[in-house]
């Protein structure tokens, strides 16, 4: 049990990262799944449906990573409504430039090179898995304890 909890404290940041990675995954899907509901139940078409559905999970699923990420992952020591505003755009930003990344990922991989698309897709998810850590770790939380 102790050996466990040295590793654990080894990568402590990288475990909760991917912990709240997972959290954050359930929140995009519950987050869509309910936006469809209700959109369907008000009589939405097959377009607003998955558009405003896709745009409100995304944005809850960037809400709660950006919170778990600050509170446990990089332990933010940000303070002040102006310090945590820069933080959260920054956050956001970052997660609005690895969206458009995956979007070019998937267009090059599938559409232009015709590859699988779940292949491509587990692919790029993986790229910006690493690029949101980096982002987060390097230009985000970079002020945080370590």
């Amino acid at each position: 049990m102790k050996k466990l909890k040295e590793i654990f404290q080894k990568y402590r940041e990288i475990v909760l990262y991917i912990l709240f990675g997972g959290l954050t995954t359930i929140v995009s899907f519950l987050s869509a799944g309910v936006a469809k509901w209700l959109l369907e139940a008000a009589g939405g078409s097959t377009h607003v449906v998955s558009t405003v559905s896709t745009a409100f999970s995304w944005v809850c699923a960037v809400t709660f990573a950006y919170l778990t990420n600050r509170v446990w992952v990089f332990e933010s020591t940000a303070r002040g409504m102006a310090a945590i505003l820069k933080e959260a755009a920054a956050f956001y930003g970052g997660r609005v430039f690895t969206l458009l990344f995956e979007t070019a990922f998937m267009w090059v991989g599938n559409s232009l090179l015709q590859l699988d698309y779940w292949w491509t897709k587990i692919a790029a998810n993986v790229v910006v898995l690493v690029l949101n850590y980096v982002i987060s770790k390097l230009l985000v939380f970079r002020n945080t304890k370590q």
